[in-house]
Parts: structure tokens; C-alpha cells; sequence
């Protein structure tokens, strides 16, 4: 299981923010956010890959409002992206804070540029730690935060956020949220959490739980992430090193589980359009391309006209399981595929090595014909 076709991206600093740039789905492009213990030298490295070529070509912009710790694109705007970033106040105090900041306009790589601050979050009547920040997938002016114990629904249509309404995590022993992510189906109404070992996803319309999994893993959830094209399935990764995905119609067990890692999962991602495409990120320092092809879209399970029966039973069907992976020598916090490209993912492993592969040519080949 080669991985001859990565090209390899080195950072001066340690990473592990990773995301891809989705408004522009002609080029394939992605954010890094670095993690320099001094504050001001921290910075956004927007990487561009020539498929062709493969060849890299990066922007680099000034991040000096502290360590990235989360990274999210607009699906709007190309120049736009969410940063929670890690700050010390005057009395030498750490909080996450977030904002949204845009990238000037310029091709000047001699130049480090500073990114501007387009939207102002004040966070801190909900929490000192935000998790992420979440651009709504269809309206351009809502956002979402999650901090350690609210989902905060922001309008960000000025330059200052304007607080719209809040959800509240309760529980007993004072429960906290690790992420949290907009269902894309539900016409967007949908947020999806996890805290703990649990789901939970709230409709933000009225605040109330719309939907819930309990015990979804045996140790802290990690990730989630939503299959764009079945619009009841939903895959975590956690702490016991497992990667399953659910129905959340039937929540009494996963329609899909798998522990190919050795050590915490940290991402998990679907591909956009090859849903039985699997990618997972561990601190086990790789990242693993695995088959769930068992409960695709892609999987007809028998129901096929009667002219596509032989096309069918022609075609090899993938087996559930690791189909290749990367090697990195540190662990990895973030995996992600690019919008522009089906093929292709990038991975982040915290000593500030970005790798940006190819899905081998064979399984290619094994899906598409």
C-alpha cells in the first residue's frame, strides 16, 4: 500500500489545523494554521496543489492573535476563513477566542501579509473555550460556536457578531462539548454535537434536542461528520481508537464499526462524492483510506434494473477495511478532503508536516468503472 504519489509540505512550526478552501472548487487549495508558543509568530499558509504537476505553491499570512487551533472555511467566500486561536490576555490568561478574518488580496510570496479581522466574536458571556466555529452551510450571514458547555448561533452579517440565541449543554458533573458541526441536510435547522461519549443534535430553530446517540464510543468522542449523500448516516471516531458510522433513525447500535487505529482518532471525514471512501486521522501518527462501501450510496444492494445485473456482478465490490494509508511521523490531528479534486486529501501531523495525497490509481479505477 504505497504512497509514493504524496507531496510533502514542511511548516516552521508545529500544526494541527487543517482545512480545505470550499467556495473555490477549481483550484485545490488548503488552510494551515500553525502553533508557535510565541504568539505573534503564528501564521495561515494557504497551499495550492498543481494535480499535473504535482506542485506546490504557497500564500503566507500573519496570524498574531495567537495559536490556531481550529480551522474552517467559508463556503461562500474563497478569501474567508473561521480561526479559534489561543490568547494571553493582560494578566498572562489563556482563552480560546475566534474570529473571522480574510485574506488580502495579493500574489506576492515575498510578502508576509497580515490577515484582517472581518467579524469580532465576544465570546466570553458563554465560555472561555471555543471549540469551533461553524459558517452555516446555506445562509452566509448565520455562524455557529460551540465552547466548552454552549451553541452559540451568531449573525455575522457586520463586524461585530450579533449574538441571535444559545443552546445550553446540561447534565450532571458539568458535561462539555468537543465539536460540533451543521447537519447539511434539515435545511440546515440541524447542529449537530459531541460531548463526551454522546451525540447530540439540536434543532436551532427552537433550541430542543432533535436528536440524540448516547454512549457512542466508550471513551471521548472526537469527530463527527455528516454523509452528504445519505442523509441519515453520521460517522464518529473517539478515543477507543474506533470509527463507526450510524443511522441515527436506529440508534441501538452502528451500522458500521471499525479499529484499525492503535491509538485516539481525531478525524473522520467522508469523501464528497465516493461516500464508501473513509478518512481517518490518528494519533497514531497515520491516516488511513478505508472502504465503507458495505453502507454507501454506492452499495445498490440488489436493487438494480435488470439491464445493469451483469455490469454489476462484473464489477468488484470493496471490502469493507483499510484500502491504503499514509505514514507520518508524528500524530495527526486533521485529514480533509478537497471539494475540487475527489481524488485527492491532505493530512496535518503536529510536527508541521503537510502531506497531500492521491487515492492509488487501481481503487480509482475499481470505483468509477
Amino acid at each position: 500500500m504505497e504512497n509514493e504519489n504524496s507531496v510533502i509540505y514542511g511548516l516552521e512550526f508545529q500544526a494541527r489545523a487543517l482545512c480545505s478552501q470550499l467556495a473555490d472548487t477549481e483550484k485545490i487549495r488548503f488552510f494551515v494554521g500553525t502553533q508557535s508558543l510565541k504568539q505573534v509568530n503564528n501564521q495561515i499558509h494557504l497551499v495550492e496543489f498543481d494535480e499535473e504537476k504535482s506542485t506546490i505553491k504557497t500564500l503566507v499570512f500573519n496570524h498574531s492573535n495567537g495559536e490556531v487551533w481550529k480551522l474552517n472555511a467559508s463556503p461562500n467566500d474563497p478569501s474567508q476563513i473561521a480561526t479559534c486561536y489561543n490568547s494571553v490576555n493582560c494578566e498572562n490568561l489563556c482563552s480560546m477566542k475566534t474570529a473571522i478574518m480574510k485574506l488580502p488580496s495579493t500574489d506576492n510570496d515575498d510578502t508576509i501579509e497580515n490577515l484582517e479581522i472581518v467579524t469580532n466574536f465576544d465570546t466570553s458571556p458563554f465560555g472561555n473555550d471555543v471549540k469551533t466555529t461553524e459558517f452555516h452551510p446555506n445562509e452566509k450571514n448565520k455562524a455557529v460556536c460551540v465552547t466548552d458547555s454552549q451553541v452559540v448561533i451568531w449573525d455575522i452579517s457586520s463586524e461585530n457578531a450579533q449574538h441571535v440565541s444559545n443552546i445550553s449543554l446540561e447534565g450532571k458533573n458539568n458535561p462539555k462539548f468537543t465539536t460540533g458541526k451543521w447537519n447539511p441536510h434539515q435545511n440546515g435547522n440541524q447542529f449537530a454535537t459531541a460531548t463526551e461519549t454522546h451525540l447530540k443534535t439540536y434543532d436551532v430553530r427552537t433550541g430542543n434536542l432533535a436528536w440524540n446517540i448516547d454512549n457512542v464510543h466508550s471513551q471521548l468522542t472526537r469527530d463527527l461528520d455528516f454523509n452528504l449523500n445519505k442523509q441519515y448516516h453520521i460517522a464518529t471516531c473517539g478515543d477507543d481508537g474506533f470509527v463507526k458510522i450510524w443511522d441515527f433513525r436506529q440508534t441501538t447500535s452502528p451500522v458500521y464499526a471499525r479499529t484499525d487505529h492503535s491509538h485516539w482518532v481525531w478525524c473522520v471525514r467522508f469523501n464528497p462524492c465516493h461516500d464508501q471512501l473513509l478518512l481517518t486521522a490518528s494519533s497514531d501518527a497515520r491516516v488511513l483510506l478505508s472502504s465503507a462501501a458495505s453502507v454507501s450510496s454506492e452499495n445498490n444492494d440488489g436493487n438494480i434494473h435488470e439491464d445493469a445485473i451483469e455490469n454489476q456482478e462484473n464489477k468488484q465490490i470493496l471490502s469493507d477495511g483499510p484500502l491504503q494509508w499514509c505514514e507520518h511521523e508524528d500524530s495527526v490531528y486533521c485529514a480533509e478532503w478537497t471539494p475540487a479534486e475527489p481524488w485527492i486529501f491532505a493530512s496535518l501531523s503536529y510536527d508541521g508536516r503537510l502531506l497531500i495525497s492521491r487515492v492509488k490509481r487501481s481503487l480509482k479505477y475499481q470505483i468509477m468503472l
